[in-house]
């Protein structure tokens, strides 16, 4: 089964840190490809145990991912992603 993702990277101090938004998966490294290889590890654990317990599809369908095929999940398609500011008085 094949279930694409979005994958965020940022840093926080020394680290980087890694989130996939539609599931809600976080992780981090001390290097972007460390923090990617443990946020897609985190994501195949959370997946993993959601099948063993029989809500991956549940999960899936609330997070916005459509099924393509038997074999295929498509997350939500991003429309915007954008850096915003506010003043407070």
């Amino acid at each position: 089964m094949e279930i694409n993702f979005t994958a965020q990277i940022w840093k926080e101090g020394k680290m980087y840190v890694s989130y996939c938004p539609e599931l809600d998966v976080s992780s981090c490294g001390k290097t972007t490809q460390e923090a990617k290889k443990n946020l897609l590890e985190a994501v195949e654990e959370f997946l993993k145990e959601a099948k063993r317990m029989g809500t991956l599809r549940e999960i899936l369908q609330e997070s916005g991912f459509v099924r393509e095929n038997k074999k295929r999940w498509k997350a939500p398609e991003w429309i915007s992603l954008e850096k915003e500011a506010i003043v407070l008085p």
